[in-house]
C-alpha cells in the first residue's frame, strides 16, 4: 500500500473515530440529563424507551455536526474560531428534536423523541463536552513540533564545564556571528563568562539582531566585516587580541553554491586561508573551523570547499592550535529544509521532497554549539567529528511536520518529489566507527583518523 493510500485510510479511520467519540458524548449527555431531571429514578415509559430514543438523538446530532462541517477539521486543528460551528450544530440538533417532540406528542413515541427539558439539558451538556474534548485534544498536541519530536529522539545535554573553564575570561572572536550556529556560539560564549566577544558578521541585520540580544548582558563588540578581509581582520586582532577564534562564517547551501561556485570557493576556502594566517600571526591560542559532514567524500562544490578549508587549517603550524569540527544539519537553521517545509505547510502545500529515500543527520543548534565549544577546549590539532545519532529520513520528517501542524499528509497537504539536485547525495556520510575515528574522553566527540581525511 502506498503512503498516499495509507494516509486516506488513516483519514477515514480518524473521521469514524471522531463520529464514534461524538456519539458517545451525546449518549452520555442524554442519559445524564435524564438522571439529573428524574433524580436517578426510572421514567414512566421505562429505560428501554430512553435507550431507543438515544439512538435517534445520537443520529440527529451526528447529522447536524456533519452538515455544519465539523468533520472536515482534524481535532488537532481545532481553535476558538471553530467553536460557533459546533454550537450551531448542537443548536440545530436541539431544534430538530424539539420539533419531533411537537409533532409526536403521544407517549407511544417516547422511544423516538425525548421530552423538552431533556432536549434542552442534553444540548448544553453535549455542546460543552464536544467542544471541550476537542480543545483538550488540541492542547495536548500544542507545541509538538519541536526538534526532539521531529528527529525522533530526546534533545541531549552535555557537561560543558570544560568549555566554560576554557572560555571564561577570554577574548573570543566569532565569525558568522549572526547565523544559526554563530549566534548560538555567541550566546554560549557569553554565558560561559568570556571577557569580551567579538561578533564578526557582514550581514547588517543579522549583526544587529545578535548584538541586540547580547549587548545588555555582556561585553560584546559588533563588527560588520567580511572575515576574508585580511587587512581589516589583522587590524581587528591587533586591537582586541582574541584568544579564541570560532570560524562559523561560510556558504552552506549546496544548490546555491553549485550555482555560484566562485563565490562559494572564495568565502569557504580563500577567506578561511586568509583568516587562519591572520590568526597565526596574531598568536591566537585556538582556532576552530566549523565544518560539515558534506566534506566527507565530497561531491558538491560546497563539500569540496569545506574539505579544502579543513586541509588549510590542518596544514597550519605555529603557536596557534588549529582544529575543525564536522557535523551535519542544524535543525531549523536558516536555509535548511525545516523552515522551507514550515513555509510550504503554511501556504497549504505542496511540500517538496527531493527523493523518498533521502536521509540527513540533524542536531539542534544548542547541541551543535555545545559540542563545538567542548571540542574547542581540547588541545589536539585534529578534525573532530560529532556523533549526530541516527540519520533522519526527510520524507518522514515532512510527514511528521505536516501531522504536527494538524494536517494530514497526502490528504490536506500533498507531498511531491522533485528529484535530487546537483551536488546532493542521497545519504550523507558521518562515520564514527573505530575504523574512521578515535573516541575521546568527551561524550559524542571523536577524532577523525588521518587516513580517513
Amino acid at each position: 500500500m502506498t503512503r498516499s493510500a495509507k494516509a486516506w485510510l488513516s483519514y477515514i479511520i480518524a473521521r469514524l473515530s471522531a463520529v464514534a467519540a461524538d456519539a458517545a458524548i451525546v449518549a452520555f449527555s442524554y442519559f445524564a440529563a435524564f438522571a439529573l431531571r428524574l433524580d436517578f429514578n426510572e421514567p414512566v415509559f421505562g429505560w428501554r424507551a430512553v435507550g431507543l430514543a438515544c439512538i435517534t438523538v445520537c443520529a440527529v446530532n451526528i447529522l447536524a455536526l456533519a452538515s455544519c462541517g465539523c468533520y472536515k477539521l482534524s481535532w488537532r486543528r481545532f481553535s476558538s474560531v471553530d467553536v460557533p460551528r459546533f454550537i450551531l450544530a448542537s443548536a440545530l440538533a436541539c431544534v430538530v428534536l424539539t420539533l419531533m417532540r411537537v409533532f409526536m406528542p403521544s407517549v407511544s413515541f417516547a422511544h423516538m423523541r425525548p421530552p423538552y427539558s431533556i432536549t434542552a439539558m442534553s444540548f448544553f451538556f453535549s455542546a460543552a463536552l464536544i467542544v471541550g474534548a476537542r480543545a483538550l485534544w488540541r492542547l495536548a498536541f500544542a507545541g509538538r513540533e519541536n526538534a526532539a519530536s521531529l528527529i525522533e529522539r530526546e534533545e541531549r545535554s552535555f557537561d560543558n564545564s570544560a568549555a566554560a573553564r576554557f572560555l571564561a575570561g577570554k577574548v573570543v572572536a566569532i565569525t558568522g556571528a549572526g547565523g544559526s550556529i554563530g549566534s548560538e556560539l555567541s550566546r554560549q560564549a557569553v554565558a560561559a563568562g568570556a571577557a569580551k566577544t567579538l561578533l564578526i558578521e557582514r550581514c547588517e541585520n543579522a549583526l544587529y539582531e545578535i548584538h541586540r540580544a547580547l549587548a545588555p548582558k555582556a561585553d560584546v563588540v559588533p563588527v560588520m566585516l567580511d572575515a576574508g578581509d585580511a587587512a581589516r581582520m589583522a587590524d581587528l586582532f591587533a586591537k582586541f587580541k582574541p584568544d579564541i577564534v570560532l570560524h562559523a562564517a561560510a556558504c552552506k547551501h549546496v544548490p546555491m553554491v553549485e550555482l555560484n561556485p566562485d563565490e562559494g570557493w572564495r568565502n569557504n576556502v580563500d577567506a578561511t586561508r586568509a583568516l587562519a594566517e591572520v590568526a597565526a600571526k596574531a598568536h591566537v591560542r585556538r582556532f576552530v573551523l566549523i565544518s560539515t559532514d558534506k566534506a566527507v567524500n565530497p561531491v558538491s562544490v560546497m563539500g569540496r570547499s569545506k574539505r579544502a578549508a579543513e586541509e588549510i587549517v590542518m596544514a597550519m603550524q605555529g603557536d596557534t592550535s588549529f582544529c575543525a569540527v564536522r557535523f551535519g544539519n542544524v535543525f531549523g537553521s536558516s536555509g535548511s529544509v525545516v523552515p522551507l517545509f514550515r513555509e510550504q505547510i503554511a501556504k497549504g502545500g505542496p511540500v517538496t521532497v527531493t527523493h523518498p529515500e533521502m536521509r540527513r543527520y540533524f542536531m539542534t543548534v544548542q547541541e551543535a554549539a555545545s559540542l563545538v565549544l567542548q571540542a574547542a577546549s581540547r588541545d589536539e590539532h585534529a578534525i573532530y567529528t560529532l556523533d549526530m545519532g541516527e540519520s533522519v529520513n526527510i520524507l518522514d520528517l515532512a510527514e511528521s511536520m505536516i501531522s504536527s501542524a494538524g494536517y494530514r499528509p497526502y490528504v490536506d497537504i500533498p507531498i511531491v518529489f522533485t528529484g535530487i539536485r546537483p551536488g546532493e547525495k542521497l545519504f550523507e556520510e558521518l562515520d564514527i566507527s573505530e575504523k574512521s575515528c578515535f573516541r575521546t574522553d568527551m561524550a559524542k566527540i571523536y577524532i577523525t583518523r588521518k587516513n580517513m581525511l
